[in-house]
This record gives C-alpha cells, structure tokens and sequence, in this order.
C-alpha cells in the first residue's frame, strides 16, 4: 500500500491518461467505422516521437522523424488493407480518435518526469479508472450481464494482457527511448493481425507483408541502425 502512494501529479497524470485514452477510444468507435477510427488513433505512436523531443535532454534527430512515418504508413496500409475514404458525417468520431492519440502521447512522455516513482503506482491508477468507468457505464450505457465464461475472458484480460501492459509501458515511458519505444509500438496492429491469421480468422495478403516491412524498416530506422558510424 505504500508503495501506491504517489504525488498528485502524477496520480492525476496517470488517471487522466488511462481513463482519458480508453474514454474517447470508445466514443470514436461508437461514431466512425473502426477502420477510420484505428487509424487515426494510431497518429499517437508518432505523436511520441515528436513530443518526446521537447523533454529536456532530449533531441529528436531526422532518423527518429523518418522511423515513426514509415511505421505509420505501415500501420495505414495495415488496417485500411490499401485504402480508407473518411467521410464528414463521422466527424465526432475521428476529433474523438485525434484526441486518443493525444491524450496517449502527451500521457507517456509527460510520465517521463515522474520516472523516479515505482511503477507499483499504476494499480490505484487503474483503480480509480475502473471507478471513473463504472460511473459512465451507470450514466450513458446499457447494462448487459456476461456470462460465466465472458467473466472469464474479462478477468484474465485484466490480469494478463491489459494489466500487464499497463505496467510495463509505465515502466518503457520512464526509462525507456521513448522515440524508439514509439516507433516500436506500431508492432501492436502487425501482432494482432498475426494473430487473428494464426486463428484462422483473417487472409494473408500484400497488405500484411507490406506493413511488416515498412514497420520492422521504420524501426530499424528509428534506431539508428542505418546510421554509419
């Protein structure tokens, strides 16, 4: 328990970034189609790459800007499968992805300045999250009861995957690069596409081997691995 204790701030960094980027991911989802959404989401790995050269000692180099626009355009031909055509009547639902994108960015690499806390921290984080989130759900949505094995998934998604990511980005956004760790984050639509092929739920294709490439060369990028010397 005190190891949860933490400075306002930083509380309220967390909370506003956790609550605020799954507030809006929702709100996006609910008024756009998915594709639209996720790809407009998906401006935040770039985002970091960006803002993170404004920290102090920090200083974004052209091979940081190059690496985060091939991983975007990977993560575009990745999602959209070639092509997407925005239209103005889902107007609330790509200002509600922008602002994800936002929201996620200016949360890691404000978190920067709070890398001397333990990252025990983010569960009373997540704790106030998930409060926030009941009260919306009590105010604006329909209660559906999952079933036992839904509670199931929930449980071991919170646990597992989702938990686990929470800790461990608090962690890369403190100590990590933060110019590679945001190139590195366009891996997520690439992993899942796998997956979803390793299921047997989707159809290998040039989209797929053409967004690996502009990922993993973005990376590779980022890095400074093409860089002589």
């Amino acid at each position: 328990l005190a190891r949860l204790r933490q400075p306002p701030a930083a509380f309220a960094l967390g909370v506003a970034g956790l609550f605020g980027y799954h507030f809006f991911y929702f709100v996006a989802l609910a008024h756009a189609p998915p594709v639209d959404a996720s790809l407009i989401n998906y401006l935040w790995p770039l985002l970091i790459v960006l803002f993170s050269g404004l920290l102090p000692g920090e200083r974004l180099q052209r091979h940081h800007l190059g690496g985060g626009l091939l991983g975007l355009a990977g993560a575009w031909v990745l999602i959209s499968g070639g092509g997407t055509a925005p239209r103005l009547e889902y107007l609330p639902g790509y200002v509600s992805a922008l602002a994800c994108a936002f929201v996620w960015s200016g949360y890691t690499v404000l978190n920067r300045r709070f890398a001397g806390l333990p990252t025990d921290g983010v569960a009373g984080q997540c704790l106030a999250v998930a409060v926030l989130a009941a009260l919306c759900h009590a105010a604006w949505e329909p209660t559906v009861r999952p079933s036992a094995v839904q509670w199931a998934v929930i449980g071991w998604l919170g646990l597992g995957p989702l938990g686990f990511a929470f800790y461990v980005w608090d962690h890369g956004s403190k100590h990590g690069d933060l110019q590679l760790l945001g190139v590195l984050s366009y891996a997520t639509p690439v992993l899942s596409t796998l997956l979803l092929l390793a299921a047997g739920r989707g159809e290998p294709g040039w989209p797929v081997a053409l967004a690996c490439a502009l990922i993993v060369g973005g990376a590779l990028l980022a890095s400074g691995r093409f860089r002589r010397g």
